[in-house]
């Protein structure tokens, strides 16, 4: 399978110990190697379809941040998307239950200590399309974050929404229906349980397995539904007053990891580039970029489309390594590509991974999107 992991092997001064020596190296081309102790794990995988990365924290612990399952329907200008990854014999959510399965510290069997989804987008949680199947479980049919839970079980969700899903208005739609149905009958039979990501607080994602072996590990929740923590405690602030509510893109969860030194953000798909007839508000990047400070991997926001990744945030979080999960041609626009790599924004070296750079009848999109000069 096409994916990025980033393996944090060692971190001077964190105190970290591996009760067998250090680590084997991933090399390219090799099957990667096994987890080990003491090693933060962050698997960015790729299916073509949007957004989906699997955490394994130092202790064994496991998080998975999104499982998408974007809708490839003829609505869709032919050759817009990326091709599906690795290929079409099996729905991307059987593709990331595979991935987990072989990557996971306890083997094929194990659980998800947690699945938490950024916001309710299908690129982040799965279209559901007429021919989803039917579940041989519940209520609910298959596609992404549903298909990966009706075969690993899930032991706690997060999302935005729970548990009255209504906000900024109710959520109706047949893709939050069928999400619900799917967390209302693994609660019932699998004791899934599941809680509102709440801003502010760094005790909701927590080391499950061993956490005094590792106490500089810490998920700080930053923002979510336009909430943002102020850097003072667990105390927020609402960035939408007077009236204004943010759009689903800016409802999205971000959080900070910490491990010793290092520094990793995700924000979902909230935004930072104003578009015209946009409020001021809708700015998320800027209200977040002085309680994140400064990282070594940065998720870049809304797969790097020409709203996200403002120079001001860039210029604040000064990411060494930033990670886009790309899947359209409009991904990344050439703006973002020139602030990611300006050092005018910010000095030193920078590594830019996209999980699809080039395929058949992009650059067509490109001309019409950008024009020749960034095609």
């Amino acid at each position: 399978m096409n994916l990025l992991r980033l393996a944090i092997l060692a971190l001077v001064g964190c105190g970290v110990g591996f009760a067998a020596g250090a680590p084997a190296l991933p090399v390219v081309g090799q099957p990667l190697p096994a987890w080990t102790r003491g090693e933060l794990d962050i698997h960015q995988i790729n299916t073509g379809t949007g957004n989906a990365a699997f955490f394994i924290f130092p202790d064994g612990t496991t998080l998975l941040l999104d499982a998408a399952s974007v809708d490839r329907s003829e609505t869709r200008p032919p050759f817009y998307d990326a091709p599906p990854r690795p290929d079409r014999s099996l729905r991307p959510g059987q593709w990331i239950v595979q991935y987990i399965r072989r990557m996971h510290p306890d083997g094929p069997g194990g659980a998800l200590d947690y699945a938490m989804l950024t916001h309710f987008h299908d690129d982040h949680m799965g279209s559901l399309t007429p021919g989803a199947p039917k579940s041989k479980l519940g209520s609910y049919r298959l596609t992404g974050i549903t298909d990966v839970g009706d075969e690993v079980p899930i032991r706690r969700m997060l999302d935005r929404g729970w548990p009255g899903y209504d906000f900024p208005r109710p959520l109706e739609s047949d893709m939050i229906r069928n999400y619900r149905r799917f967390l209302a009958w693994q609660h019932e039979h699998r004791g899934l349980v599941i809680e509102r990501f709440v801003p502010g607080r760094n005790d909701q994602l927590v080391l499950r397995r061993d956490p005094r072996a590792f106490p500089t590990v810490e998920i700080r929740n930053l923002a979510a539904n336009g909430w943002v923590w102020t850097g003072t405690g667990t105390e927020t602030r609402n960035r939408f007053t007077g009236g204004a509510v943010p759009d689903e893109n800016n409802c999205s969860l971000a959080f900070r990891l910490t491990y010793g030194a290092f520094r990793y953000f995700n924000g979902g798909d909230m935004t930072g580039m104003l578009q015209p007839g946009d409020p001021a508000c809708a700015d998320m990047e800027s209200a977040v970029a002085w309680v994140t400070g400064p990282v070594d991997v940065l998720a870049e926001d809304h797969h790097g489309y020409d709203n996200a990744a403002s120079g001001f945030f860039l210029s604040v979080l000064q990411p060494r390594v930033h990670i886009l999960s790309v899947y359209a041609a409009s991904q990344p626009s050439p703006g973002v590509m020139r602030r990611m790599l300006s050092e005018q924004l910010y000095p030193g070296p920078r590594d830019i991974f996209l999980t699809n750079t080039d395929w058949p009848g992009r650059r067509e999109h490109l001309f019409r999107l950008f024009g020749p000069a960034d095609a």
